[in-house]
């Protein structure tokens, strides 16, 4: 490869691997903020798994199986909020789509926020509900912060890893409050509050 092709992947698996997941943290901060049930259910969860470890042990495999819940919280928040707004595909061959003619060669770009947001999929879309996720979960290519099919994003588990560490440590740790409220969301190719989202952290043991 060449050095700009080499610096490019390089950009890219920064981004990729950076940026989206920050976004889903910050946002699940936000949420976890805002709505104290959900918080409470989060933090019941995460405390049991910390009651089943030794003083000083690390997480284990066995025990992010266990954040079920935390991780719907997740995936509602990057369902409301994704990462990413989407990517380009090229069609490989000439198709028709609701009634618009296709050729081979062009570029479609599949919308992640719109598809996520389709009411039809997600009744009373705009509401904050984890339990979207129970189950079988919402139809097949229905909700796609990480893509789908054989081109699904690589880093999905590792975000899913990082992720939910980061909300048991700071869960079984702190609360907190938002200090500015309805705090205005910005798009600069991800979603970001536009004051970096300050937050007051109270210790558990204060």
């Amino acid at each position: 490869m060449s050095e700009s092709v080499i610096v490019n992947y390089i950009a890219l698996l920064l981004f990729a691997g950076y940026d989206t997941s920050s976004v889903a943290i910050t946002m699940a901060i936000e949420y976890l903020g805002e709505l104290p049930k959900i918080y409470e259910d989060v933090l019941k969860e995460q405390l049991e798994i910390s009651l089943s470890k030794e003083e000083g042990e690390f997480l284990h495999w066995e025990d992010i199986q266990k954040m079920k819940y935390s991780w719907n919280v997740v995936a509602e928040t990057i369902r409301l909020f994704p990462p990413i707004s989407g990517a380009y595909r090229e069609a490989l061959v000439d198709l028709k789509f609701e009634g618009y003619d296709i050729p081979k060669g062009w570029k479609l770009f599949w919308n992640a926020p719109l598809t996520q947001m389709d009411h039809n999929f997600f009744p009373d879309n705009t509401k904050f509900d984890p339990s979207r996720f129970e189950g079988a979960g919402p139809v097949p290519h229905s909700y796609v912060p990480f893509g789908g099919g054989p081109r699904m994003c690589l880093g999905k588990e590792f975000a899913r890893l990082e992720i939910l560490i980061y909300l048991h440590n700071i869960v079984t740790r702190f609360r907190w409050n938002l200090l500015i409220p309805d705090e205005k969301i910005i798009y600069d190719i991800t979603p970001s509050p536009k004051k970096g989202l300050p937050i007051r952290l109270h210790p558990h043991n204060a």
